[in-house]
């Protein structure tokens, strides 16, 4: 059964701690928890670790990962990071447990628009929001006299004047790296075009007029991209940026701060942030609206729920906030937002504005399908239109196994 619509690759890192410097209680139950790698990860599970008997592993693959991991009896990790895009899985296999009995003993501190509910159960706490939105070179603009881009069209045609320029090894990056990532882009630039993913009977809309623009715009995109675009993550982009190879990206808000961080960005202060192009006129900021969070896993016994809970409690406080107010765009008291969030603020309150992305089943297996079949497009083994019908065969293959199509 498909669940209702939530409201709004890299390297692995562990960290531990025994250290109880500014937690309010003295953890003595192991915790452990997996989630994504990003700078605000780092942040909340740096001040959970202050609490003691907690350890992170924060890796950008941690999305296949947690399926498997939170079903095993008991499971292998106490909390999960996930967002709007990847709580799905978990919800489905029914392997995170209802939080609304801790977050009335331990949440005092939380937000309304914090608890993230499904049939009327806390079932994630979000902690920040995010979205892909542009970042480019503000000094490289400035010099060629060109204005910030606000559509893609505008994008392609700085995108041509920087390459004339010479001043960087590539105007553009992207993260469509082959599977999930360049099935995100697509997602994007679909919604963009004004495609909506289903119809009501759950069939796919993919294979129209906004999917083959939006496969054509990708592809313009990439005449300007490091031709080994296909692997190209987050976390390429980021250091594309950092090292000074690009200009302009549509790239998540949580790797904003990494462009000041002195200790590897060659740019500090040189890239500014802007809503998300739009691909038509009229049309909404080509982009998804995220929100990230934690999940408490339901195969662990109460005990260690209980002192999950309140190590995540400690994690997503003020004064982490405080000393990390510009790694994301902060659900939590105390977030100042800064030039930082220019980009995500204009993204999310333009009219009209981007969609959430659907916490749905279906929507999880069209992504697979999506990021599965896409590459071949861009190899130039499939027109766009084969490559559309390819998703949608492979799609409805896999919704009917799930039980969505007849």
């Amino acid at each position: 059964m498909a669940l209702k619509q939530l409201a709004l690759g890299g390297a692995i890192s562990l960290i531990g701690s025994a250290v109880f410097a500014d937690c309010a209680f003295e953890n003595d139950v192991p915790v452990k928890s997996l989630s994504a790698g990003f700078e605000a990860w780092k942040a909340v599970t740096d001040a959970m670790s202050e609490c003691g008997n907690f350890s992170a592993e924060l890796d950008q693959e941690f999305r296949k990962k947690q399926p498997a991991a939170f079903d095993a009896n008991p499971s292998l990790y106490q909390i999960g990071g996930v967002s709007n895009g990847t709580i799905t899985p978990l919800l489905n296999a029914g392997t995170i447990r209802p939080l609304d009995d801790l977050v009335e003993k331990y949440g005092q501190n939380l937000a309304p628009n914090q608890l993230i509910k499904v049939d009327g159960k806390t079932m994630a706490v979000a902690m920040m929001v995010n979205t892909q939105h542009l970042m480019y070179r503000d000094d490289i603009l400035s010099d060629l006299g060109l204005d910030v881009p606000t559509t893609y069209d505008d994008v392609l045609a700085a995108a041509k004047a920087i390459k004339d320029a010479g001043v960087v090894d590539y105007p553009v990056g992207a993260t469509m790296k082959s599977g999930w990532n360049i099935a995100q882009d697509f997602n994007n630039m679909f919604a963009g075009y004004g495609g909506q993913f289903f119809n009501a009977d759950n069939t796919t809309t993919v294979n129209s007029e906004a999917g083959v623009k939006a496969l054509e715009m990708m592809k313009a995109l990439t005449e300007y991209m490091d031709p080994e675009y296909l692997v190209s993550d987050s976390t390429y982009v980021q250091q594309q940026f950092q090292q000074g190879k690009i200009a302009m990206a549509n790239l998540w808000s949580s790797r904003a701060a990494a462009m000041d961080d002195v200790a590897e960005s060659q740019v500090v202060g040189k890239v500014k942030m802007a809503a998300a192009p739009t691909a038509m006129e009229g049309g909404a900021p080509a982009t998804t609206m995220w929100w990230d969070g934690i999940v408490i896993a339901s195969n662990i016994g109460d005990d260690a729920a209980d002192a999950a809970f309140r190590v995540v409690m400690e994690g997503l406080d003020s004064d982490m906030v405080t000393e990390n107010n510009d790694e994301a765009i902060w659900l939590i008291a105390g977030y100042k937002p800064t030039d930082l969030a220019a980009g995500v603020v204009a993204t999310a309150t333009a009219t009209p504005a981007p969609p959430a992305y659907p916490s749905t089943t279906q929507m999880g297996l069209l992504h697979t399908a999506v990021g599965n079949e896409l590459p071949a497009f861009f190899t130039g083994e499939r027109s766009a239109e084969a490559t559309l019908a390819a998703v949608t065969d492979a799609y409805t293959t896999a919704a009917k196994e799930a039980g969505i199509l007849p």
